[in-house]
């Protein structure tokens, strides 16, 4: 089965992605986090953003919650 997934946040700092992670699988809505990798080519500056995914079916719930939670979506 095959899901699409919409880009939920868009975030260079890792706290913001961490606590809104924390917060969606308190939800029980999934995650898929982006670009986590990324760091090793940019030399870890923290300059490139990371992004959360969600499924679509997901994505105004999970837009709630950071809403809810005074989370901008950086995008």
């Amino acid at each position: 089965m095959s899901f699409d997934m919409k880009e939920l946040l868009r975030s260079s700092d890792p706290t913001v992605i961490a606590f809104a992670s924390a917060l969606l699988d308190g939800e029980d809505i999934p995650v898929f986090q982006m670009d986590v990798h990324m760091s090793i080519l940019e030399g870890s500056l923290g300059i490139l953003p990371r992004r959360l995914m969600v499924k679509d079916h997901d994505f105004y719930r999970a837009c709630r919650v950071l809403e809810d939670n005074d989370i901008p979506r950086g995008l």
